[in-house]
C-alpha cells in the first residue's frame, strides 16, 4: 500500500462514493474502484459495504482509513517541512468557510494576501461551521472559520468579529413594527433555518428550548439568500446574524432586534497548533489576524 492509495481511500471514505471520490481526485472512476479492490486483495479485508447505491466503510475499512489519515498527515507534513526548509514560500492552503461567512468578510482579505504571495493558492471549502470544526480536526483543512466557541479543545482560535442574531419576519407578521422582540413570542411561527451541519441550526433551537417551547422547522438550507428569501414571500421567520441583515432586502422583510435572550454570534479562525504548519498556513493566520481584527502581524 502506498501514499497515493491511501489518498484514494481516505477521499472514497469521505464522500461514500467512488463517482464524487474519483471527481474529487481528478481520475476515472474504474481508476479508483481498481485501486480500492487491489488493496482488498493485498490486506485479505473488505474495506466497503455496498448498500444499494451508497456505500459505508467496515470495521477493518474504520481501522485502516484511521491509520491512512495519520500517515497521509505525516507525508504531507514531511514535504511541507522541506518545502520551507528550501525557503520557497510556495504553498497552499484548504481554508473551510461557512457559506454566508465568505462573500462578507474574506473576498478583499483572500485578494491582498494572493498580491502578497501570488505563488500560494487558496482552495475554499464551504460547509456549515460544525462541518468545518470536524474537517480542521482531521486534517482535511488546515484552517477554518466557524462560530466560536470550538467544541474541540486541541484548536487554536482567534475572533473577528461579534454580534447578535436579529429577528427577520414578513411584513405582515404581527412582530413586524416591534421595536424590538422576545424568542418566546415565536413559539406558533414556522422556522426556517440553516441545515443541520451550521452551528446556528443548534444554537438556535437550544434557545428556543430554553424559552419553553420546540421551534417547527418548516424548512432548512445552506444559503442565506434563500432563507431570507422565503421569509419574504410568507413562508416563515427566520434569526440572521447583523452581517447578514445588512445583506437582505429589508423592503420586502422586517427586521428586529431579539433582545429577549440576546444570542451571540462570534466568529473565529480555527487551526491546530499542535500539528506541523506549513509558511503558508502560518503566514495566512497572521495576514488574516491582522487585516481582520488589526491584531498581532
Amino acid at each position: 500500500m502506498d501514499i497515493r492509495q491511501m489518498q484514494y481511500l481516505i477521499e472514497v471514505a469521505r464522500f461514500k462514493s467512488f463517482t464524487k471520490a474519483a471527481e474529487a481526485l481528478y481520475i476515472t472512476q474504474p481508476t479508483i474502484s481498481k485501486t480500492i479492490k487491489s488493496m482488498e486483495d493485498e490486506l485479505g479485508v473488505v474495506l466497503f459495504d455496498r448498500v444499494g447505491k451508497k456505500i459505508v466503510l467496515t470495521d477493518a475499512g474504520q481501522i485502516i482509513v484511521g491509520q491512512a489519515q495519520q500517515i497521509v498527515t505525516s507525508f504531507q507534513n514531511l514535504v511541507a517541512e522541506l518545502d520551507d526548509l528550501r525557503n520557497l514560500k510556495k504553498g497552499h492552503i484548504r481554508i473551510g468557510l461557512p457559506p454566508m461567512v465568505g462573500s462578507s468578510f474574506f473576498p478583499k482579505v483572500i485578494g491582498q494576501f494572493h498580491q502578497k504571495y501570488p505563488d500560494i493558492s487558496i482552495q475554499l471549502f464551504e460547509d456549515g461551521a460544525k462541518k468545518v470544526e470536524s474537517d480542521v480536526v482531521g486534517g482535511a483543512l488546515d484552517v477554518g472559520v466557524i462560530v466560536l466557541p470550538a467544541t474541540a479543545e486541541e484548536l487554536s482560535s482567534f475572533p473577528f468579529v461579534e454580534e447578535k442574531l436579529n429577528l427577520v419576519v414578513h411584513p405582515s407578521h404581527p412582530l413586524a413594527e416591534r421595536q424590538a422582540a422576545e424568542l418566546s413570542e415565536l413559539a406558533q411561527d414556522g422556522f426556517v433555518l440553516f441545515r443541520e451541519d451550521f452551528t446556528l441550526h443548534d444554537r438556535i433551537i437550544n434557545e428556543c428550548a430554553k424559552a419553553g417551547f420546540q421551534p417547527h422547522v418548516i424548512y432548512e438550507s445552506s444559503q442565506w439568500d434563500l432563507i431570507s428569501e422565503m421569509v419574504a414571500v410568507g413562508l416563515g421567520i427566520t434569526l440572521l446574524p447583523e452581517t447578514i441583515c445588512r445583506e437582505v432586502d429589508d423592503e420586502r422583510v422586517r427586521i428586529i432586534p431579539l433582545v429577549k435572550p440576546i444570542i451571540p454570534w462570534k466568529l473565529g479562525i480555527v487551526w491546530r497548533d499542535d500539528r506541523y504548519l506549513s509558511f503558508a498556513t502560518r503566514e495566512w493566520i497572521r495576514f488574516a489576524q491582522q487585516e481582520l481584527t488589526g491584531g498581532p502581524g
